[in-house]
């Protein structure tokens, strides 16, 4: 896929997931980034950081935006989307709350593996479901129906704070059941009708 001029990611978008963290769902979107350098592909290694002893996935409904987006009203926000993609938030969680902000323990290299866009006319986009697997195993499951924001919803917030610009990228948020990850692990990230991204662990 082409590299975005950014990722913007939602935090806390399924109440099971804000809860096994200790957090309340926010009564607005909480946004933050990961820099298009964290970018990797399906087959390339996730890197676990000298600086982490505890690096978590977190398996994600990813929506790339096909058109330039502002302003826009959630009734028309499909109509910006160009498709979904499987996408895996990798989350240095020890970093993450000492830190206060996301951008070190979100941002390092390899932490966003990204796989094939789909395009939404292709998508069943209300019967959508992520599942996230460690070594065969199923760790996460959530459907876009238990999202505390709705996609449309996420599209109108963020685009009225901000521009969209064609090859965006929003996660969308992961439901509960996040781990550790350790080298020799594969990461399966599924998006059913939309593909699966694999990603293999390895350290630094």
């Amino acid at each position: 896929m082409t590299r975005p001029s950014k990722i913007v990611c939602v935090g806390r978008n399924y109440l099971e997931h804000a809860r096994e963290l200790g957090n309340d769902v926010p009564e607005r979107p909480l946004l933050f980034f990961k820099p298009p350098s964290a970018i990797i592909a399906d087959g390339e290694a996730i890197v676990l950081p000298a600086a982490s002893r505890q690096v978590e996935h977190e398996g994600e409904i990813g929506v790339v935006i096909g058109r330039r987006a502002k302003n826009v009203a959630a009734a028309d926000a499909w109509g910006y989307v160009q498709g979904v993609v499987p996408l895996n938030d990798v989350t240095a969680r020890d970093l993450q709350k000492p830190d206060g902000q996301w951008a070190r323990a979100k941002g390092f290299d390899t932490f966003c593996p990204t796989g094939t866009v789909v395009p939404l006319e292709r998508v069943d986009r209300n019967g959508l479901e992520v599942i996230c697997r460690v070594n065969g195993e199923v760790r996460q499951h959530g459907r876009v129906g238990d999202m505390a924001f709705s996609i449309p919803t996420l599209i109108e917030y963020i685009s009225g704070v901000m521009t969209l610009e064609p090859g965006d990228l929003i996660a969308t948020g992961t439901p509960a059941g996040v781990s550790p990850l350790n080298p020799g692990d594969v990461v399966e990230v599924e998006i059913p009708g939309v593909g699966i991204l694999r990603n293999p662990v390895q350290a630094s």
